[in-house]
């Protein structure tokens, strides 16, 4: 890892209707445009959509080196965020994301264990730190044969 402060940019272009590409160096183009709810075509990546992909990435990149760290045996971590924008003092803003998480382990697996590193990399990831919303954990884990 470099030492801090890091530094991160993303950078967009956009006339005055339709969709616009979010470009930052040496990364591909992503359309952008607002969702539904704000009157957006769909089928676009938003904003909104984008701090939940960020969340959610974050997550999973979190939860990899602490597995390692722990020697933490885990065959698959499926995982979505949820991300609820509400009005609050006559201003939107997102007041609770949800993390759910579903953690498949091989049989004889510590299963408080593998909850334990979930809930871990939920309070370790820098982007839902950086959030000043309500953040919640739904974590399931599988104990599978295969």
């Amino acid at each position: 890892m470099h030492p801090y402060p890091h530094k991160y940019v993303a950078s967009a272009a956009a006339q005055n209707a339709g969709l616009f590409g979010v470009t930052s160096p040496q990364l591909p183009s992503l359309d952008t445009a607002p969702p539904p709810e704000f009157d957006g075509p769909g089928r676009t990546w938003s904003p909104e959509t984008l701090l939940c992909a960020s969340l959610v990435g974050c997550f999973i990149l979190s939860f990899r080196p602490i597995a390692r760290l722990a020697r933490f045996d885990w065959l698959r971590l499926d995982c979505r965020v949820e991300g609820l924008l509400d009005r609050v003092e006559r201003v939107s803003q997102f007041t609770r994301f949800t993390t759910f998480a579903r953690l498949i382990v091989p049989a004889g697996t510590d299963v408080a264990k593998a909850r334990q590193l979930l809930e871990r990399a939920e309070h370790t990831c820098l982007i839902s730190n950086s959030l000043r919303s309500i953040r919640a954990l739904e974590a399931e884990v599988i104990v599978t044969d295969r």
